[in-house]
Order: structure tokens, then C-alpha cells, then sequence
């Protein structure tokens, strides 16, 4: 392999690697966003249920915060606005 081909396949090698670790950043920042709403989301549904005077116990206050899907977070939200009960609030809560 002649020395400019060889310099041209380590400047393309290299140009490769540093779109990898672009992209892998632009996936690490997508993912923190995305965990950061989900936290967010939680936080709220347990402000609501504060300011209603709805009692959360540590075990339901785990569940609320390790919930990371936005469609339920947004329900329970929905729900801890008008609940009477937190039972009324979570999914499959006895």
C-alpha cells in the first residue's frame, strides 16, 4: 500500500471514529433529555398529590419516581388532579 493511500485510509479512519463519537454523543444528550422529562413528569404527579393533601407512602413515592414511560406519567398526573386517593391514581395499586 503506497504511503498516500495509506495516509488517506487513516484520515478517513479517524473522520470515522469522530462521527461515531458525535453521534454518540447527540445520543447520550437525547437519552438524558428524555430521563430528565420522565423526572420531571414524576415530580409533578407528586406535587399534585402533595397540594391535594394525598398521603404517598415511600414505596408508591419509588414507584412514581422510577416510572420513565410519559403516557402513564401524563395519566397519573391527569388522575392526581381530581383523585380522592392515591389507589385511584396508580395502576394496579392495592
Amino acid at each position: 500500500m503506497s504511503a498516500e493511500i495509506r495516509a488517506w485510509f487513516e484520515d478517513y479512519e479517524r473522520k470515522l471514529r469522530a462521527e461515531e463519537r458525535t453521534e454518540g454523543r447527540r445520543e447520550g444528550r437525547r437519552e438524558g433529555h428524555k430521563e430528565g422529562r420522565a423526572e420531571e413528569a414524576a415530580r409533578a404527579v407528586l406535587t399534585a398529590l402533595r397540594v391535594r393533601g394525598i398521603a404517598v407512602p415511600d414505596v408508591a413515592r419509588e414507584r412514581i419516581l422510577a416510572e420513565k414511560d410519559p403516557e402513564t406519567l401524563e395519566r397519573w398526573l391527569e388522575r392526581a388532579i381530581v383523585a380522592a386517593s392515591l389507589a385511584e391514581v396508580l395502576d394496579g395499586l392495592s
